[in-house]
């Protein structure tokens, strides 16, 4: 809501409200101000005037109560999914890296929500909001993997109270697989560090003091390593969130010094070490164009029979080509399979 206040002096010429207010504030187009008008929006001396067209005198303080603009309601549009379950409850996406999940600045077609509900049809309209319909949980533009979306109210209900607990008291689970520069150190451990928003940097996050920003947990656990055993050159992390702040994996993974292979914004310095992988694995790097996360694994409790439902998702073909390149970081040849087990 945002107040504007004018103050009309004694003496001022009668003229129309409407007319009065687009000259005040010509922002505003006066057909935009006759319906804040008739809405009740526009007091003059503290009493509420509904008639464009009364001629108010001075002196009066004019007051304007401005809604904030109405979210636009996306529009279908028939981009292909990748439907791993659906029932009339929920459906499960497998999402490629590069796809926004809903629209926001600079995304406002060609989104997840926009293939949804052309998908889907009428039965997304409203379910968790006008811009978001149905999404309880997201993931980046450049992250791939699972995602689920409620397709009625039961359903968007009952999976944001899974999400907010994550897992806690539920059978909610997500695992993602990550390509990092080096190898975390113990092996198996858990990044527990606050993050809010940067300061100097407001697109991106950053760990803060405890006290500030907003708790974050990520368990990992090392799967791979490529390279000298000593010192890998870079590794393959398991990671489980206990918490789902933006960016948290890519975050955390970056404050401990192993950010994500391909992950400009929060590994930017660490591009000079592409240059000691091997010419496939350089290769494999340098075409992939996204940080290397992918959400392998999702399990929840169906909103309406109650059944555990999992689901795993392989590695994308871009992801499966930089893991089996690094793989030959040892000098070893890559195997037929390279199959990554994101179980337990």
């Amino acid at each position: 809501m945002t107040l504007r206040i004018h103050q009309l002096e004694a003496g001022a010429p009668p003229e129309r409200l409407d007319r009065l207010l687009a000259a005040i504030w010509p922002d505003l187009s006066r057909s935009r101000l006759q319906a804040l008008i008739r809405e009740g929006r526009v007091t003059i001396g503290g009493g509420a005037v509904s008639d464009p067209s009364a001629k108010p005198s001075g002196p009066a303080e004019i007051r304007l109560d401005e809604p904030p603009p109405a979210e636009a309601a996306p529009r279908p549009e028939a981009i292909p999914l990748a439907v791993v379950f659906e029932d009339d409850d929920l459906i499960v996406i497998d999402k490629p890296a590069g796809l926004v999940v809903h629209p926001g600045a600079g995304n406002e077609t060609g989104t997840l929500v926009n293939a949804l509900l052309a998908h889907c049809g009428a039965s997304l309209s409203g379910i968790g909001g006008v811009a978001r319909p149905g999404i309880v949980h997201r993931l980046d533009k450049d992250t791939s993997g699972l995602l689920v979306v409620a397709k009625n109210d039961l359903a968007h209900h009952s999976l944001a109270e899974q999400f907010a607990d994550h897992g806690r008291t539920g059978p909610l689970e997500r695992a993602y697989l990550a390509f990092v520069w080096g190898a975390p150190e113990p092996r198996r451990g858990t990044i527990e560090r606050a993050i809010e928003r940067s300061k100097a940097n407001r697109e991106k996050m950053a760990v803060v003091a405890e006290g500030r920003g907003r708790h974050a947990v990520t368990h990992y656990r090392v799967e791979e390593t490529f390279g000298e055993s000593t010192e890998p050159m870079a590794s393959l992390v398991r990671c489980e969130l206990e918490t789902g702040r933006t960016h948290q994996i890519r975050v955390h993974l970056a404050f401990v010094k192993h950010p994500l292979l391909g992950d400009d914004v929060y590994g930017a310095g660490f591009r000079t070490k592409a240059a000691r992988l091997p010419e496939a694995a350089r290769e494999a790097l340098e075409t992939l164009g996204r940080q290397a996360l992918h959400a392998a694994l999702l399990q929840f409790e169906h909103p309406r029979t109650g059944e555990t439902m999992r689901f795993e998702s392989a590695l994308p073909p871009e992801l499966e080509r930089l893991h089996r390149a690094l793989a030959m970081c040892d000098g070893a040849p890559p195997s037929e399979t390279t199959a990554v087990k994101v179980g337990p």
